[in-house]
């Protein structure tokens, strides 16, 4: 075969896999695809895709969705992968931990059970060196003070737990305050992480009851040195709040319908707590002229000038977060190397006790051969990016149920859908599968939702998944 024939089969094969997710764009309406019949002069290599870098407790990587991008204004999305480092062997940090929780009457009977057993199972795994305050709220809040998890003071928290009641409204702004002044009152001593957890399973009725107001007391709380987790339990609670107490907080967030896992929340949370390897963790773009960010899909971003900033969870060891953003670039001409991005990771490493920046460059590479732009792009990348946009779409599908609007909300996951099939034709329909499996199990949940009760939990179970989507894996439980 001809290199002619050749080129001419292959160009008619990748103007099959043009997609809404993978394609760039320029302003206004693509170009009409043609066909090149010469060989074109091959382009410069792309400039370190995928850039890895580790100076400290986090290894960072990053990617493109397109190294290679056309002449003039384009879209590509950068993926940044953060992970903390396993410390095989290593012995547990010791925790100074303090566990609020809901006894407001709507808590009575199997909930408030379910949530003194699993105070009660987090009380068996501590050890000697942790600390542990227990605190109870309703209208009014009750509290063990901070005390070393000895095997005497061990039994007398599990007293206190035993003569916990269901009492009153939820006044989580109160329970939040004592659990920090219990937490404050003992740090300085042997525990390098000091935590709160969180659990409730309504709306706050006293106290601080306004969103913002209770969001900076969250802020406040971090801002001492503590990490908020928050747990809602059933299905009245306010999900979008308390997952906000874990960002601004941030800990990890997670949701219950069933009161009975509580346990294992409470377990995983202490296992984050003690295994701690980086925090204060914040993820800046440095954008270059030319270059602008649309958006950070699923975190709040706050820039000023050419610099982006996202704060991030801590990190324990082996947690792995990501961010997806969505950035417009230009390529001036064909094969010059277009600077996309400069990325700094800053955290305080727990394992070295110092801090650390990690600092990277992502670039691409111009091209006037529209073809190679879809040939060039990065499958990994292809597939995350597609992740995120569908959060945004069970974000919206989310809303759309809460409202009633099932058929809307059905619309979004079938544009989710699309977005799989689309990622697919460049990843393989292997790399979606599962992400296509999930939403059709989504569409199922919303079929079957016919009480209120069941529309609620589907409301909830679709932000949990969004927020994991966006990048949110080890934060999200």
């Amino acid at each position: 075969m001809n290199r002619t024939v050749l080129f001419l089969a292959l160009a008619g094969g990748l103007a099959l896999t043009a997609l809404v997710l993978g394609m760039p764009h320029r302003g206004g309406l693509p170009p009409t695809p043609h066909v090149v019949v010469t060989t074109p002069t091959p382009p410069p290599p792309v400039p370190a895709p995928g850039p890895r870098s580790s100076s400290g407790s986090l290894q960072v990587t990053s990617r493109l969705s397109h190294p290679y991008v056309p002449v003039g204004s384009s879209e590509t999305y950068v993926t940044v992968d953060l992970t903390g480092a396993e410390v095989p062997g290593a012995k547990r940090s010791p925790v100074n931990l303090a566990v609020v929780i809901d006894r407001s009457g709507s808590m009575s009977g199997y909930k408030l059970q379910q949530a003194k057993q699993a105070a009660r199972h987090l009380v068996t795994l501590l050890r000697d060196e942790d600390r542990l305050a227990i605190v109870h709220y309703g209208s009014d809040v009750k509290s063990l003070p901070s005390l070393p998890a000895t095997s005497g003071n061990r039994e007398r928290m599990l007293q206190f737990i035993d003569g916990i009641w269901d009492d009153g409204g939820t006044n989580i702004s109160a329970g939040l305050s004592v659990g920090r002044t219990q937490l404050a009152s003992a740090m300085g001593g042997m525990a390098t992480v000091n935590r709160l957890i969180l659990m409730s399973d309504g709306q706050p009725t006293e106290g601080v009851s306004d969103e913002e107001g209770l969001k900076n007391v969250v802020k406040e709380i971090r801002a001492s040195g503590i990490t908020v987790s928050s747990i809602g339990v059933g299905t009245d609670f306010n999900e979008d709040l308390m997952q906000a107490f874990a960002e601004y907080g941030a800990g990890a967030y997670g949701f219950l319908e069933d009161a009975s896992k509580l346990s294992t929340l409470f377990q995983r949370d202490l296992q984050q707590a003690t295994t701690a390897v980086a925090r204060n963790v914040e993820l800046s773009f440095e954008l270059p002229p030319g270059t602008t960010l649309d958006e950070v899909l699923g975190y709040r971003a706050h820039q000023a000038g050419s610099t982006v900033r996202v704060a991030l969870p801590d990190f324990s060891a082996g947690q792995v977060e990501r961010v997806v953003a969505r950035i417009h670039v230009t390529g001036t001409a064909a094969g010059q190397t277009v600077q996309v991005a400069g990325l700094k990771v800053a955290y305080t490493d727990l394992l070295v006790h110092k801090n650390v920046e990690d600092q990277s460059t992502l670039a691409a590479v111009a091209t006037d051969v529209r073809e190679e732009v879809v040939q060039r792009q990065d499958k990994e990348a292809t597939v995350y990016a597609a992740r995120a946009r569908s959060a945004q779409n069970l974000q919206k599908a989310a809303e759309a149920m809460s409202q009633g609007k099932k058929a809307e909300a059905k619309g979004y996951l079938s544009q989710n859908q699309a977005l799989f099939m689309e990622a697919g034709e460049v990843a393989g329909a292997a790399a979606v599968a599962a992400d296509q499996a999930e939403q059709s199990a989504a569409m199922r949940e919303y079929d079957d939702a016919e009480t209120e009760e069941a529309q609620k939990a589907a409301v909830k179970n679709s932000k949990v998944k969004a927020l994991k989507s966006f990048g949110r894996m080890g934060s999200t439980y």
